[in-house]
Protein backbone atom coordinates (compact mmCIF):
# COMPACT_ATOMS: atom_id res chain seq x y z
CA UNK A 1 0.00 0.00 0.00
CA UNK A 2 1.32 3.50 -0.83
CA UNK A 3 2.30 5.56 2.20
CA UNK A 4 1.65 9.30 2.38
CA UNK A 5 4.93 11.25 2.55
CA UNK A 6 4.82 13.36 5.72
CA UNK A 7 8.48 13.50 6.88
CA UNK A 8 11.81 13.43 5.11
CA UNK A 9 15.40 13.77 6.26
CA UNK A 10 17.47 16.06 4.05
CA UNK A 11 21.21 15.38 4.11
CA UNK A 12 21.94 18.98 3.13
CA UNK A 13 21.94 22.44 4.66
CA UNK A 14 21.09 24.00 1.29
CA UNK A 15 18.15 26.41 1.63
CA UNK A 16 17.50 25.93 -2.10
CA UNK A 17 16.94 22.19 -1.66
CA UNK A 18 14.70 22.83 1.33
CA UNK A 19 12.58 25.29 -0.67
CA UNK A 20 12.31 22.90 -3.61
CA UNK A 21 11.16 20.01 -1.42
CA UNK A 22 8.51 22.23 0.14
CA UNK A 23 7.44 23.27 -3.34
CA UNK A 24 6.84 19.59 -4.08
CA UNK A 25 5.00 18.97 -0.79
CA UNK A 26 4.20 22.17 1.18
CA UNK A 27 3.10 20.30 4.33
CA UNK A 28 6.27 18.18 4.42
CA UNK A 29 8.11 18.02 7.73
CA UNK A 30 11.83 18.43 7.04
CA UNK A 31 14.61 17.21 9.30
CA UNK A 32 17.86 18.82 8.24
CA UNK A 33 20.82 16.51 8.80
CA UNK A 34 23.78 17.89 6.82
CA UNK A 35 26.49 15.40 5.96
CA UNK A 36 30.07 16.38 6.67
CA UNK A 37 32.21 14.53 4.16
CA UNK A 38 35.39 15.17 2.21
CA UNK A 39 34.33 16.70 -1.10
CA UNK A 40 37.85 17.10 -2.49
CA UNK A 41 38.25 16.57 -6.22
CA UNK A 42 39.89 13.33 -7.31
CA UNK A 43 42.23 13.80 -10.26
CA UNK A 44 40.77 12.31 -13.44
CA UNK A 45 37.42 11.40 -11.86
CA UNK A 46 34.51 11.77 -14.28
CA UNK A 47 31.86 14.24 -13.16
CA UNK A 48 29.09 11.60 -13.28
CA UNK A 49 31.19 9.34 -11.05
CA UNK A 50 31.92 12.22 -8.68
CA UNK A 51 28.28 13.22 -8.14
CA UNK A 52 27.29 9.59 -7.50
CA UNK A 53 30.17 9.06 -5.07
CA UNK A 54 29.44 12.24 -3.12
CA UNK A 55 25.66 11.79 -3.02
CA UNK A 56 26.04 8.22 -1.76
CA UNK A 57 28.62 9.31 0.82
CA UNK A 58 26.33 12.08 2.06
CA UNK A 59 23.42 9.67 2.39
CA UNK A 60 25.46 7.12 4.31
CA UNK A 61 27.08 9.69 6.62
CA UNK A 62 23.73 11.23 7.54
CA UNK A 63 22.02 7.85 7.95
CA UNK A 64 24.63 6.71 10.47
CA UNK A 65 23.78 9.69 12.71
CA UNK A 66 20.07 8.89 12.89
CA UNK A 67 18.29 7.19 15.75
CA UNK A 68 16.40 3.96 15.00
CA UNK A 69 13.13 5.91 15.20
CA UNK A 70 14.37 8.47 12.69
CA UNK A 71 15.41 5.69 10.33
CA UNK A 72 11.70 5.02 9.80
CA UNK A 73 11.69 8.15 7.59
CA UNK A 74 13.18 8.38 4.10
CA UNK A 75 16.48 10.21 3.72
CA UNK A 76 17.34 12.30 0.67
CA UNK A 77 20.87 13.26 -0.36
CA UNK A 78 22.12 14.96 -3.51
CA UNK A 79 25.22 16.34 -5.14
CA UNK A 80 25.21 18.85 -7.98
CA UNK A 81 28.12 19.75 -10.24
CA UNK A 82 28.52 22.18 -13.11
CA UNK A 83 30.48 20.40 -15.84
CA UNK A 84 32.46 22.08 -18.61
CA UNK A 85 34.50 20.02 -21.08
CA UNK A 86 34.10 17.01 -18.81
CA UNK A 87 35.54 18.85 -15.81
CA UNK A 88 33.51 19.56 -12.67
CA UNK A 89 33.44 23.19 -11.58
CA UNK A 90 32.59 22.89 -7.91
CA UNK A 91 31.87 25.65 -5.41
CA UNK A 92 34.44 28.42 -5.89
CA UNK A 93 36.79 29.00 -2.99
CA UNK A 94 37.32 32.69 -3.73
CA UNK A 95 35.93 35.61 -5.79
CA UNK A 96 38.82 35.14 -8.20
CA UNK A 97 37.98 31.49 -8.78
CA UNK A 98 34.29 32.34 -9.28
CA UNK A 99 35.25 34.99 -11.86
CA UNK A 100 37.43 32.42 -13.60
CA UNK A 101 34.53 29.95 -13.74
CA UNK A 102 32.20 32.54 -15.27
CA UNK A 103 34.83 33.58 -17.79
CA UNK A 104 35.14 29.97 -18.93
CA UNK A 105 31.36 29.37 -18.99
CA UNK A 106 30.49 32.59 -20.84
CA UNK A 107 29.33 32.08 -24.42
CA UNK A 108 29.37 28.29 -24.13
CA UNK A 109 27.23 25.30 -23.32
CA UNK A 110 27.81 23.31 -20.16
CA UNK A 111 26.05 20.58 -18.22
CA UNK A 112 24.60 20.55 -14.74
CA UNK A 113 24.60 17.06 -13.25
CA UNK A 114 22.85 16.04 -10.05
CA UNK A 115 22.81 12.63 -8.44
CA UNK A 116 19.90 12.10 -6.04
CA UNK A 117 19.98 9.27 -3.49
CA UNK A 118 16.90 8.16 -1.56
CA UNK A 119 17.58 5.83 1.35
CA UNK A 120 15.15 3.98 3.59
CA UNK A 121 15.59 1.12 6.02
CA UNK A 122 14.49 -1.26 3.25
CA UNK A 123 16.35 -0.02 0.17
CA UNK A 124 18.51 2.66 -1.42
CA UNK A 125 17.93 4.07 -4.90
CA UNK A 126 19.61 6.77 -6.94
CA UNK A 127 19.30 8.57 -10.25
CA UNK A 128 21.46 10.93 -12.28
CA UNK A 129 19.96 13.95 -14.02
CA UNK A 130 21.78 16.07 -16.61
CA UNK A 131 20.65 19.46 -17.94
CA UNK A 132 22.24 21.31 -20.86
CA UNK A 133 22.72 25.01 -20.16
CA UNK A 134 23.95 27.74 -22.50
CA UNK A 135 25.32 30.93 -21.00
CA UNK A 136 25.50 34.04 -23.16
CA UNK A 137 28.72 35.92 -23.76
CA UNK A 138 29.66 38.13 -20.80
CA UNK A 139 31.98 41.11 -20.67
CA UNK A 140 34.44 41.50 -17.79
CA UNK A 141 32.38 44.30 -16.22
CA UNK A 142 29.32 42.05 -15.99
CA UNK A 143 31.35 39.32 -14.33
CA UNK A 144 32.89 41.80 -11.89
CA UNK A 145 29.47 43.21 -11.00
CA UNK A 146 28.03 39.75 -10.45
CA UNK A 147 30.93 38.70 -8.23
CA UNK A 148 30.33 41.84 -6.15
CA UNK A 149 26.82 40.59 -5.30
CA UNK A 150 28.43 37.57 -3.57
CA UNK A 151 25.66 35.42 -5.01
CA UNK A 152 28.33 33.05 -6.35
CA UNK A 153 29.15 31.81 -2.84
CA UNK A 154 28.31 28.15 -2.14
CA UNK A 155 27.12 27.68 -5.75
CA UNK A 156 28.51 25.01 -8.07
CA UNK A 157 30.06 26.75 -11.06
CA UNK A 158 29.90 30.09 -9.27
CA UNK A 159 26.40 31.15 -10.33
CA UNK A 160 22.77 30.87 -9.24
CA UNK A 161 20.22 30.50 -12.04
CA UNK A 162 17.42 31.29 -9.58
CA UNK A 163 19.11 34.61 -8.75
CA UNK A 164 20.61 37.45 -10.73
CA UNK A 165 22.55 35.07 -12.96
CA UNK A 166 19.23 34.23 -14.64
CA UNK A 167 20.10 37.21 -16.88
CA UNK A 168 23.12 35.27 -18.18
CA UNK A 169 21.30 32.10 -19.29
CA UNK A 170 20.25 31.87 -22.94
CA UNK A 171 18.91 28.33 -23.12
CA UNK A 172 18.16 25.26 -21.02
CA UNK A 173 17.48 21.74 -22.22
CA UNK A 174 16.16 19.57 -19.42
CA UNK A 175 15.22 20.13 -15.80
CA UNK A 176 15.28 23.70 -14.47
CA UNK A 177 15.06 22.57 -10.84
CA UNK A 178 18.13 20.42 -11.47
CA UNK A 179 20.11 23.58 -12.22
CA UNK A 180 18.80 25.13 -9.00
CA UNK A 181 20.07 22.09 -7.13
CA UNK A 182 17.42 19.37 -6.89
CA UNK A 183 15.56 17.82 -9.87
CA UNK A 184 12.04 17.54 -8.50
CA UNK A 185 10.78 15.17 -11.19
CA UNK A 186 13.53 12.70 -10.25
CA UNK A 187 12.83 13.11 -6.54
CA UNK A 188 9.15 12.44 -7.17
CA UNK A 189 9.91 9.30 -9.17
CA UNK A 190 12.28 7.96 -6.51
CA UNK A 191 9.71 8.55 -3.77
CA UNK A 192 6.92 6.84 -5.69
CA UNK A 193 9.31 3.96 -6.47
CA UNK A 194 9.79 3.57 -2.71
CA UNK A 195 6.01 3.47 -2.21
CA UNK A 196 5.32 7.05 -1.12
CA UNK A 197 2.42 9.21 -2.27
CA UNK A 198 3.61 12.78 -2.68
CA UNK A 199 0.86 14.77 -4.41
Amino acid sequence: MPQRLTHIILASASPRRQQLLLQLQPALQLMIQPAEIDESLIEGEAASVRVLRLAQAKAEASWQRLTPAQQAWPLLAADTEVVLDGQALSKPASPEEAAGFLTRLAGREHQVQTCVVLKTAQQTSHCLVTTQVKMRALDPAEIEAYIATQEYQDKAGGYAIQGQAAAFIEQIQGSYTNVVGLPLEAVYQLLTHHGYTVI
